[in-house]
């Protein structure tokens, strides 16, 4: 894994006027050999989750750089933190990187960057969990601290959660809590509710007297796990587009058939995840996967993923995670692959473009 940013070449076109042209003529020509020759290097910043293993795995396994050789581009993962990878990409340190669909609008688009969810990998289907103390029941958690990452998407799933059995987040009270820690505070006698999600929910599913009341099956589609890259070097740059998603659905392909090969891969990536295989596939089974061009393309231009977004988007506005001052649920604009736009169709921040998924599913990259 590259660590340092490759400085970019810069492009010079020499400008001349009368009889200058020819020489000017000359010398485009001469240099076009060493310009096309360039490699642009791109970053991406990568965390651990189910979903997003496989990007390290095209990375240690080849996979990845045959696709940006083919390019003609260099690619860098590199991990970091979640919430501080999304910072640090909205900052403009990387060119993408992993996110939710949740984050992506409260982070980066709040934040003005204009940003396109380039793959939608997977969807949460019961990889987030509410987990009880000594109760069975969701309708207990009444009157409970709820320990967990505060304006996370385990805010959002608290919040839906509470939606299905009559109550609202009056009826707890929300803490703090980070992904980091929230397993160890799991294990303290005073913590008797949490959400979280695998594979720190696992560790907490497996303690004595922890029931899970609640998942994210039963919202399916909502929480979606994506690969996101800013609007600006997507449009100049398309091959980097076309790079990643060739990449992306080769070591799906490689990932879901029944093999040798297959079984090795996700060795790899439950390796890299701090677990084991059968741990890893647990949390496989717990991931709506999108293994194939086709399956991505049609999810993301069904119109069910404008009503999650549209959940999404009502939450972060009610819980002021839409930017200072926004006055409205429709401050920022969320377009989707038909064209459509939820909010401001003058400040769009986050789009849904399924134009390079659908080259990927024509055999076209």
């Amino acid at each position: 894994m590259l660590n340092e940013e490759k400085s970019l070449t810069r492009r010079f076109f020499l400008r001349t006027f009368g009889s200058l042209c020819a020489a000017a003529l000359l010398a485009s020509t001469i240099a076009t050999p060493a310009v096309a020759a360039e490699k642009k290097t791109f970053r991406m910043a990568w965390s651990i989750y189910a979903g997003w293993m496989p990007w390290p795995y095209a990375q240690q396994s080849g996979i990845l750089k045959k696709w940006a050789d083919k390019y003609g581009i260099v690619i860098e993962l590199k991990q970091v933190d979640y919430i501080e990878s999304i910072n640090q990409y909205t900052a403009g340190q990387f060119d993408a990187c992993l996110m939710t669909n949740m984050d992506a609008l409260t982070i980066p688009a709040a934040g003005g960057v204009d940003s396109t969810a380039l793959i939608v990998g997977d969807y949460s289907n019961g990889n987030d969990g509410l987990v009880l103390k000594g109760k069975t029941a969701l309708k207990d958690i009444k009157g409970q601290k709820v320990n967990l990452v505060e304006l996370s998407v385990s805010h959002y799933f608290l919040a839906r959660a509470l939606e299905s059995v009559g109550m609202s987040e009056r009826d707890v009270k929300v803490v703090n809590t980070s992904d980091a820690d929230i397993v160890a505070a799991w294990k303290t006698p005073q913590v008797t509710a949490a959400a979280a999600w695998n594979p720190q929910l696992a560790e907490m599913r497996a303690q004595k007297g922890t029931t899970m009341v609640f998942d994210s099956s039963k919202i399916p589609g909502e929480i979606l796990d994506m690969t996101v890259v800013r609007t600006d070097v997507l449009k100049k740059h398309p091959e980097f587009a076309k790079a990643l998603a060739g990449a992306w659905f080769e070591t799906m392909k490689v990932m879901s058939a029944n093999d040798a090969k297959a079984k090795a891969a996700k060795e790899m990536m439950a390796k890299l995840s701090g677990t084991d295989l059968a741990g890893y596939e647990a949390q496989l089974k717990t991931t709506k996967m999108f293994y194939t061009p086709a399956d991505t393309l049609a999810f993301t231009t069904s119109a069910d993923l404008m009503k999650g977004m549209d959940l999404v988007r009502k939450f972060s506005f009610t819980h002021g995670l839409l930017g200072q001052g926004a006055r409205s649920v429709d401050v920022i604009g969320i377009q989707f692959a038909d064209g459509k736009v939820l909010g401001n169709p003058k400040n769009i921040k986050l789009r849904y473009d399924a134009n390079v998924v659908k080259l990927a599913a024509d055999g076209k990259l």
